[in-house]
């Protein structure tokens, strides 16, 4: 149970993509901060398109349980960090006026790669940013609105798996207030900060059957319930435009760069795991720790991570990347959490270029091969190739490209639908 008055707390944080990961993951840490003494970060959830997160908490006054699964057993824990849940489509100016809120000092971002709206080149688009569900649209408003009403600028925390995360964000929102609100740049440059962050925790989609296991726990219903695994880590640059929850108190890393963690977790954790999803669909799989058992599968996975991925980083004082690959086989191979191949195989052409191409790149430039990511770029072709739906943003070039001879060079060359530094 939550150890603080949920009643005297004033909303601190406002986060965009409150989807399941934000529940387990910085929701938690926040909970645990206030659970320790720290007072006022309450958080208002905001969903820019799906109601369905709204219409589990809401009822519940934002109440939900996180389950916590080992081969060991289950904890169960009841958050009570986030206060409410605004859907953009239905109460926009809801949100805008959350943001401008005097009481806000963090507006925070789970929105996945795509959400950032990304052209070709990494620049922003703009006619999407204009669209009625962008997060631009609503952090350019509420902005506006604080500078109007003399508050000082946020900090805009991404949480996303981006590389350079914080300036990816930085950039993208300057573009958009160039465009829009011209007259918010030199405000927004001196107020706001973007710190950079790295978020790493397994948290699968929930299922109808995860809520009944909480019910028979618990004797009540959690329609909000999320399930995830024991390990959690979160790193953040510690580079605020004012107060922050003392989340370094409850097990978070506030440190000068992020570099170096944020990689490893990309080319590593995030490289293996998109390649465990392409190759394991492949044969014949459904979950992660079916994948990661699988003989034919595992030599590539721990290739991948350690002789591929690895020595493309430049390692923190202190960081072990190879225990972390020791501590990723073990969590990809735990039984208990049922991370379904097909959730990590969504947006491949949104994760694919910092989980895979960066690293190809780098051993190209050295005159190198790397088997296990071409094996699994073979893969994502016969992925893309397949019956299976797409679910991509750019589905349909991919798709396209993939059908012909050559996909490799058709998908990633000078004319394809993905910039690469890569040349198959």
């Amino acid at each position: 149970m939550p150890d603080y008055d949920r009643a005297d707390q004033k909303p601190g944080i406002v986060h965009i993509g409150i989807g399941a990961f934000h529940r387990a993951h910085q929701a938690l840490y926040t909970d645990a901060a206030m659970g320790a003494g720290d007072r006022d970060w309450g958080i208002i959830g905001v969903s820019l398109r799906s109601g369905d997160v709204a219409a589990q908490l809401n009822p519940q006054d934002g109440l939900y349980t996180v389950s916590r699964r080992s081969a060991a057993g289950t904890g169960v824990r009841l958050i009570g960090a986030v206060q409410k849940v605004i859907v953009a489509a239905d109460a926009p100016q809801a949100v805008v006026d959350a943001i401008a809120a005097p009481a806000t000092h963090i507006v925070s971002f789970t929105v996945t790669e795509k959400g950032y709206l990304r052209g070709p080149g990494g620049s922003l688009d703009l006619d999407a940013a204009r669209g009625s569900s962008s997060l631009y649209r609503f952090v350019g408003a509420g902005l506006a609105a604080r500078k109007a009403a003399g508050l000082p600028g946020p900090t805009l925390l991404s949480c996303d798996n981006l590389a350079g995360n914080g300036a990816v964000l930085k950039a993208l929102m300057r573009q958009y207030l160039l465009a829009d609100h011209s007259g918010l740049i030199d405000w927004f440059d001196r107020e706001c900060r973007c710190p950079a962050t790295m978020v790493d925790r397994i948290v699968p989609a929930t299922t109808d059957a995860d809520r009944a296991a909480v019910e028979a726990a618990l004797g009540v219903r959690d329609e909000g319930a999320v399930v995830t695994e024991g390990f959690s880590q979160w790193v953040i640059e510690d580079d605020f435009a004012g107060p922050r929850p003392f989340w370094e108190k409850v097990g978070a890393e506030l440190v000068d760069d992020v570099a170096p963690y944020e990689t490893a977790k990309l080319r590593m954790l995030n490289g293996a795991h998109s390649a465990l999803a392409y190759i394991g669909l492949g044969r014949g799989h459904e979950f992660v720790h079916q994948a990661i058992a699988d003989p034919a599968i595992r030599p590539v996975i721990e290739r991948l991570m350690r002789h591929e991925a690895a020595p493309t980083i430049d390692a923190a004082s202190g960081q072990d990347l190879s225990a972390y690959a020791d501590a990723l086989l073990d969590r990809f191979a735990n039984p208990a959490l049922h991370h379904r191949l097909i959730q990590i195989a969504m947006d491949g052409s949104q994760k694919i270029p910092q989980r895979w191409l960066e690293t190809l790149a780098w051993h190209q430039a050295r005159g190198e091969h790397c088997p296990s990511l071409e094996a699994a770029v073979a893969a994502w072709i016969d992925f893309l190739r397949s019956d299976r739906p797409i679910d991509d943003p750019l589905a349909a070039p991919l798709k396209a490209a993939a059908a012909g001879a050559d996909a490799a060079r058709r998908i990633f060359g000078p004319t394809g639908p993905i910039a690469s530094p890569w040349r198959p």
